[in-house]
């Protein structure tokens, strides 16, 4: 509507009006709304919004009241997704590792070193907190490759973290790759030693700290594509879900509820206030789905792993029965 024919139509509409209908002035703002749209909307809602029993029950446990909780999980079969707080960040800690290692294959792909290749540990020297830009280590013994990303893994070494990460160029060398694949909401900032030193800085229950941090939704990405054999060779793939299903630490976290029937491949992380774990779980059959779950606050590192116990079980309740329902489904009218 031109601006001339817009004001003619308002003219008319008032011209046509007697003193009484102005003082009821309903006629006139019928007009107005007609003309202009200017009708009064509902204010928008901010609140997520779920919907299915299965997306309220994974927000209900994931709860923010005693500390932020992320999760994100994907059906790897089916793309079916599901997410809390999946886009904001939360402490990496000891899950980062599943990034340095591949880096690190990634490197053993292209012939820069092997997995027999050997390198130091990388120990921890005693420095005060914020001493130093970067924390000072000291080398120990010699150990090869593949013996490192065994410990680092089921382990979560961090001497042998930092000895893989010191090789690929440190940090900036596992954003390059983390970048180069797609994924930008990740970020590693320093080596393990100055993070566990400096460790404690702020609260992660109610601040964002943005370095060595990542999201949910990013840990999944980075699951799915090493899964899916997106980012690295089959032999790679193999070293690294290798160790991960032979995890030692976090017994009570991803697989302290699942039945006996599911795989569990993880790897956990723990911090001031934090405690996480991303991995896989093999449904007996055949499904895959990855998840990540990083809970802070909750007073206590026991009720932190509990709260992951349970939301690792209802994700996989929740999944399992989706399948149910998909396989029971009635199509053209069989």
């Amino acid at each position: 509507m031109g601006i001339k024919t817009l004001a003619t139509t308002i003219a008319t509409a008032l011209l046509g009006l007697s003193s009484p209908a102005l003082a009821q002035s309903t006629p006139l703002e019928a007009t107005f709304d007609a003309t202009l749209g200017t009708q009064v909307r509902p204010l928008p809602t901010y609140q997520a919004v779920y919907e299915t029993g299965f997306e309220r029950r994974i927000a209900e446990l994931a709860d923010g009241g005693n500390g932020r909780i992320g999760v994100a999980a994907i059906d790897l079969t089916t793309g079916q997704q599901i997410a809390v707080l999946g886009d904001q960040r939360f402490p990496l800690a000891s899950t980062s590792k599943i990034a340095i290692a591949a880096t690190f294959l990634e490197g053993v792909e292209k012939g820069r070193w092997s997995l027999n290749s050997e390198f130091p540990l990388l120990w921890p020297r005693k420095s005060a907190r914020f001493s130093s830009t970067v924390a000072p280590v000291a080398e120990g013994k010699h150990m090869k490759a593949i013996d490192l990303i065994e410990i680092m893994i089921t382990r979560s070494s961090n001497p042998a973290t930092d000895a893989l990460l010191r090789v690929v160029g440190g940090p900036a060398a596992v954003n390059s790759w983390m970048r180069r694949n797609g994924m930008s909401e990740f970020s590693i900032d320093r080596d393990i030693a100055t993070l566990v030193r400096d460790d404690g800085e702020f609260d992660p229950a109610y601040h964002i700290d943005r370095r060595d941090s990542a999201t949910p939704g990013e840990m999944v990405e980075l699951l799915k594509g090493i899964y899916q054999g997106k980012f690295l060779t089959a032999a790679s793939r193999r070293v690294l879900l290798g160790a991960m299903s032979r995890t030692r630490t976090g017994t009570r976290r991803i697989p302290a509820m699942m039945p006996a029937s599911v795989r569990v491949s993880h790897k956990t992380g723990s911090l001031n206030n934090t405690s996480s774990d991303i991995g896989f779980l093999e449904m007996p059959d055949g499904r895959t789905v990855a998840l990540a779950i990083y809970v802070t606050g909750q007073g206590s590192r026991p009720a932190r792993e509990a709260k992951i116990a349970a939301i690792a079980r209802a994700i996989h309740d929740g999944y399992n029965d989706r399948a149910r329902v998909w396989a029971n489904a009635q199509y053209g009218g069989q």
